[in-house]
């Protein structure tokens, strides 16, 4: 996930809050003209070879708080292998938050023990809606299990030692909004630092957003909100800062079609293919994950004929010629 300009960090968004986020991260806030924090979250299904190299370039354009994707706590804890796939992160990756798919307390607990060194929170996935997932009882299969969810903060306040440690939540909204109030109060009072609200149900996919119940939510927390879903520049997160009034916004597969969305471009510029590609390759990056990646970010600025051309292509020097020939990159 990628909060542009977020909670944690000194050189954070200017974020025009009634709050000080101080105990919850160690970095303190600064100001930005938004008036609320914008942050991303990595999809699932980008490769674990391409997540430290993306959150670098996202930060280069102004996404201050990155999530990662959702990793399942139990693996992460029995597999050193899990835990290296999973999760690579370096000294200019932070502030960090690792997001964890978990049913059981001590082992969110204990997970986020592990990555507490190396990160500036954990988020527990409680919205998820992938069948894999509510099979295994993870994801929105918790939305109904709010005794569970109070348990499991509860235990990474009590065993993470930093008291400055995050431990937030990303939920779906139920279709009886008074039912996501009551999950919502009762997480805040085990200590949750906060919550970013997608505002659709489990069932619904694209579906419009329920902007009015991120805003019922929002009225009744005294913790930070979160506003998450269809964000695709910075003229959308002004409107749903206005129609929910929360505190910051969370894009994810905006973020894929232009990394520079929070940096105010309205289309992945010729710069931020620059970067992508000397950050890429300075990581060793796959090519099946680095061409990938441009092809998202090139979405909007081909043509249907250049599209098929350039997604055709089989190796990285042939990208590089394409876009060098076409581009002048």
């Amino acid at each position: 996930m990628i909060l542009h300009r977020s909670l944690l960090s000194q050189s954070q968004c200017n974020i025009h809050l009634p709050i000080t986020l101080s105990q919850t991260a160690q970095y303190s806030l600064t100001v930005y003209p938004l008036p609320c924090w914008l942050t991303g979250y990595q999809v699932h299904n980008d490769d674990a070879k391409t997540r430290l190299p993306f959150r670098t370039l996202v930060r280069k354009y102004g996404c201050e708080l990155c999530f990662t994707p959702m990793i399942i706590a139990v693996d992460f804890l029995r597999s050193a292998k899990a835990r290296d796939s999973e999760f690579t992160t370096s000294k200019g990756d932070r502030p960090l938050i690792v997001q964890f798919a978990a049913k059981d307390a001590q082992v969110l607990a204990e997970a986020a023990c592990t990555v507490s060194p190396f990160a500036d929170g954990v988020d527990l996935n409680c919205g998820c809606p992938q069948r894999w997932a509510l099979a295994e009882g993870y994801g929105a299969c918790l939305l109904n299990k709010p005794e569970l969810i109070k348990d499991m903060a509860r235990q990474v306040r009590n065993q993470v030692e930093n008291p400055c440690f995050s431990v937030s939540l990303k939920i779906r909204v139920h279709s009886d909004t008074a039912r996501t109030v009551d999950l919502c109060q009762k997480a805040a009072m085990a200590g949750v630092s906060w919550i970013t609200v997608h505002g659709r149900t489990s069932e619904e996919r694209h579906h419009p957003v329920h902007y009015d119940a991120i805003r019922i939510i929002k009225e009744s927390l005294s913790i930070p909100v979160v506003a998450n879903g269809d964000l695709k520049n910075l003229k959308d997160v002004s409107m749903v800062h206005q129609l929910t009034g929360a505190d910051g916004v969370m894009a994810a597969r905006g973020l894929l079609a232009n990394p520079a969305m929070f940096a105010g471009y309205e289309e992945t510029s010729l710069q931020c293919i620059r970067d992508w590609i000397d950050i890429a390759l300075g990581h060793g990056t796959p090519f099946t994950c680095f061409h990938h990646h441009l092809m998202y970010m090139m979405e909007r600025i081909t043509s249907r004929q250049e599209k098929r051309i350039f997604n055709a292509l089989t190796s990285t020097s042939a990208v590089l010629d394409y876009l060098r020939e076409n581009y002048g990159i």
